[in-house]
């Protein structure tokens, strides 16, 4: 069993490297797969005096270009190419009906002068920037309040340049939040396909107020001592589709979020519809799929599968706190394949991180219905460290099918949590032990009402339908 994985992490891996394309061929989840939208007008980035020499700023030359290219948004949209090449840039727009499309030796490079990347309000479900009181820098691209946006290309690069982001971050000599590479508004229809993202500033791809999402086909990389370089982080979003990925980063690979405290309470937008397949990374201080913890606003119907994580610190970890309200409710992760990972699952109630005194301390999350089945690990330090919290516990956990080659005496930690378990090995902590089946599977989620067996028969002989 552990060769056969072994054998398809690592032609998954060649994969995602080589550019192959037949890990998304046929196969896709993505309702919207096909990001070779045909655009009736296109223009080269160079026809606007643009110069790929890595040293010449083009921040005008992009604007200009998608400028002119706006007049075309209501007559089929339109492409702006970016050729082989070095392409310095501070932070510049999207439109709407546009592709932005990078040649195979194209780099967007991002300006290492903060003075490129203007400083704009914070989000609403935040209240202020994410790091430092008031307002953040601008993503390197950007876009709000768009429909039909494609970022895409023959596997071209971009690069935020962001060693000098995280020396600032170090030596405490920010006065903004750092910027993400990529984030998007207040947008939907919008597909980022077929690139290489590497060395954000901050978090990589921010999806954020955006319906109708697609992240695929893309590689991710910063150093893995990069501070908060997440790589995706669907946030306040529905309908994002995420497949295909490896990532390589400072922080979680993937973060699926909500809003923080009593400004995501109140603004009350919820992230759900969230789909993620065939993602392989590592992250050795973070987790590989996290929920939170920014989660006041809500997170609820997710579904990870075929997820194949090594060489970091947590393979799925929901994260919350007192202050936080809203929910986590509704997820599902199966086929998940763990290596050299020190916590295969965590849980952590009391995260902590308050974006002012004003949170109401008593503002309490409700987890409830998370089942994760089809776990195999190798070289891992802890199964499971499941802290919930005193007077609010987690609800309806439901583990099943999962088999860890653990290296600790003390495999389980848990704490005001409740829920079910089948087939776990190690054998799980006390709160979980009680059977799933044959009378607690309505209790967790995506697992079928409609069995072929009566009780008393091991689990092999139920039928779990999709």
């Amino acid at each position: 069993m552990r060769i056969s994985f072994t054998l398809v992490h690592v032609l998954l891996v060649l994969a995602l490297f080589s550019d192959v394309p037949w890990l998304i061929r046929g196969s896709s989840h993505c309702k919207r797969a096909n990001s070779a939208v045909i655009r009736p007008h296109s223009v080269t980035i160079t026809e606007f005096g643009a110069v790929g020499d890595g040293l010449t700023l083009n921040t005008k030359a992009f604007q200009n270009a998608i400028f002119y290219l706006n007049s075309f948004a209501d007559k089929g949209g339109a492409k702006l190419f970016v050729p082989a090449g070095r392409w310095l840039t501070g932070s510049f727009d999207l439109i709407s009906h546009l592709t932005l499309w990078l040649d195979k030796d194209a780099v967007i490079l991002g300006s290492t002068n903060s003075d490129d990347w203007p400083v704009v309000d914070p989000l609403p479900s935040y209240g202020q920037g994410r790091e430092l009181p008031g307002g953040r820098h601008r993503s390197l691209i950007y876009g709000h309040n768009l429909t039909d946006v494609v970022i895409t290309g023959d596997n071209g690069t971009i690069d935020g340049q962001g060693s000098i982001w995280w020396n600032w971050f170090h030596a405490k000599t920010l006065k903004y939040t750092r910027p993400h590479l990529v984030e998007l508004m207040n947008s939907s229809g919008i597909v980022i396909s077929n690139l290489t993202f590497i060395n954000s500033p901050f978090w990589t791809v921010h999806p954020v107020y955006c319906s109708h999402v697609i992240v695929q086909n893309v590689t991710i990389r910063a150093p893995l001592d990069s501070p908060n370089t997440d790589g995706i982080d669907p946030d306040s979003s529905d309908d994002v589709c995420i497949e295909d990925c490896y990532i390589s980063t400072g922080d979680d690979l993937i973060a699926i979020k909500s809003g923080w405290d009593e400004y995501g309470i109140s603004y009350g937008r919820p992230c759900r519809n969230i789909t993620i397949h065939r993602l392989v990374g590592q992250t050795r201080t973070s987790a590989g799929i996290a929920i939170g913890s920014e989660m006041s606003g809500g997170v609820s119907e997710v579904r990870a599968e075929n997820i194949q994580f090594y060489n970091s610190s947590t393979g799925i970890r929901i994260k919350t706190s007192p202050g936080r309200g809203g929910y986590v409710r509704n997820i599902y992760m199966s086929n998940i394949t763990l290596t050299d990972v020190k916590v295969a699952i965590r849980f952590t109630g009391h995260y902590g991180e308050h974006p002012d005194e004003h949170y109401d301390p008593e503002a309490l999350p409700i987890i409830e219905r998370i089942t994760i089945e089809d776990v195999i690990g190798d070289n891992i330090e802890y199964a499971g460290i499941l802290d919930g919290i005193q007077a609010d516990t987690f609800l309806n956990i439901c583990l099943l099918n999962i088999t860890l080659n653990v290296t600790s005496e003390s495999p389980w930690n848990c704490s005001y949590i409740e829920g079910y378990s089948d087939s776990v090995s190690p054998e799980t902590c006390e709160p979980l032990r009680e059977s799933i089946f044959p009378h607690h599977y309505s209790d967790c989620y995506h697992l079928s009402s409609h069995l072929l067996n009566s009780s008393n028969q091991n689990r092999g002989t139920w039928l779990l339908s999709w």
